[in-house]
Formats: C-alpha cells, structure tokens, sequence
C-alpha cells in the first residue's frame, strides 16, 4: 500500500540461504542491540548501528530503506536526506540511525530519522528460510529481513485463473504493484512485488508477470508486514540470482 510518490531504485542481494547463526557486533556507546530495540516501546525514541540492504525510494528530501544488523532487520521510514546522500547509501553500508519507532498497520518501522555513515567493512546479509514458518506465529520473528520461500506453487489470483494482479484487486497497469498468489502444504498467501523497490524494468517484475499457475517456484524478498505478513519479493527462481546488481 502507498503513502507517497517515490522514485524506485532497485537492490538485490544473491540469494543463499543461511544455515550459521551470525554473530552479534559490538554496538557503539548508546547504541541498541536488536533485542533491546525490539523490547522499546512504540514511540519511544531509537538508536541504531545498520547496514543499508535496499533502498526503496527517494522523494521530497526522504529515503526509505531496508536495512539490517548481523541479528535482524529495520525499516527506515522517509529518513531525511539530499538525493546525493541517497545515491552514496549503497547497500553494504553501514549507518547510525536515530529516530522513533513506530507501528503502521502491523510493519514496525523507524520514522523521523537522522544518520551518519560509519566507517565498516560492507555487510550484506544472507536471506534466512521462512519457508516453514509461513502461516505460523512465528513469522513475526523474521519481519524486515531479507528471507527465502522454497518450492512454493503459483496459484490463480482470481475467478479467471490470472497469475497476477497489478494492484491488489486487479485496477491498476503495468508499471504498479504486482500481487500474485503461492502455497505450500494446502495453505495459500499472497506476496507482492513493490513497484517503488522493484519497478517494470526489474528482472523479478518481468519474470512474476510470466508465471503459470501450476509452476513451483523459489522466492526471496523482505518480510514486510501490512494488515498481516506481505512479502515484498525482490527474487524469482525463474530469473539469475544477481541480474539487477
């Protein structure tokens, strides 16, 4: 769902599930580990140490990005800087990000933010398999992380057996959001490709358009959350891993 024009800029990690238990850093003076800001109340004000995985959009003097720590994921919400800050912000690069947490429509977020760069080795993080948590209370453990969905089945998004939708219900063009539906084990979810973070132009936009319903399939994107999970899917297995680095 939207909340502001945008201009998309797309970036895609390879995807490789991951199978060690990463090791927590050391957080500067005052800094949160992900524990202590997962345990902070909404509103309450946040300061973390993150590595920059995906920029979503830039408008107005804002960026919003995907961004994750060795232990879990944060989403930046319309964090205040010039497009030329925006386009240093590449993915791999590590940020002080002070703002305040907030909730909107079950996607914990961080808005009214500031940030430095710190100087780090870059860190991209390996997408994590979700796949058996789908359905279960548990998925809210992996939410803003870049995770997998293996061996999903592509079902119908509607009466007339489309593959896809652009819009949630079908309204929109080319160029919107795609909403397509998958299962696995008899129960059936609806993941989206975000036209903000993956536009026509992407190789996963393209590859969700030619999906057949029948096909199985692998997945991988960001746990987004609205109204429930939503998966904002950046990887289709129909498609190179690396196409649109």
């Amino acid at each position: 769902m939207k909340r502001f024009l945008a201009i998309a800029l797309v970036a895609l990690t390879v995807v490789t599930v991951a199978t060690a238990k990463p090791k927590k850093e050391k957080k500067g003076k005052g800094v949160m580990t992900y524990e202590q800001y997962v345990a902070a109340p909404i509103d309450s004000e946040v300061v973390i140490e993150t590595y920059v995985q995906a920029k979503q959009s830039w408008w107005d003097n804002k960026g919003t990005f995907y961004t994750q720590d060795k232990t879990g994921g944060y989403f930046i919400y319309n964090m205040a800087c010039s497009q030329e800050e925006y386009n240093k912000l590449v993915p791999g690069t590590k940020i002080k990000v002070t703002g305040f947490k907030a909730e909107w429509s079950g996607e914990v977020e961080i808005i009214d933010a500031k940030y430095e760069i710190l100087k780090s080795k870059k860190f991209i993080a390996a997408p994590v398999n979700a796949t058996y948590d789908l359905g279960k209370d548990t998925l809210i453990n992996f939410q803003n992380k870049y995770v997998t969905f293996m061996g999903m089945k592509v079902e119908a998004s509607n009466d007339n057996g489309d593959a896809f939708l652009y819009k949630w219900n079908g309204a929109g063009q080319d160029g919107d959001d795609l909403y397509f539906k998958v299962s696995k084990d008899g129960k059936t979810y609806t993941f989206t490709v975000e036209s903000y973070l993956c536009g026509k132009d992407t190789s996963v936009y393209k590859a969700v358009k030619n999906l057949k319903v029948g096909e199985v399939i692998d997945l991988a994107g960001f746990m987004y959350w609205y109204e429930g999970p939503n998966p904002h899917i950046t990887w289709v297995s129909t498609q190179p891993a690396n196409s649109d680095k």
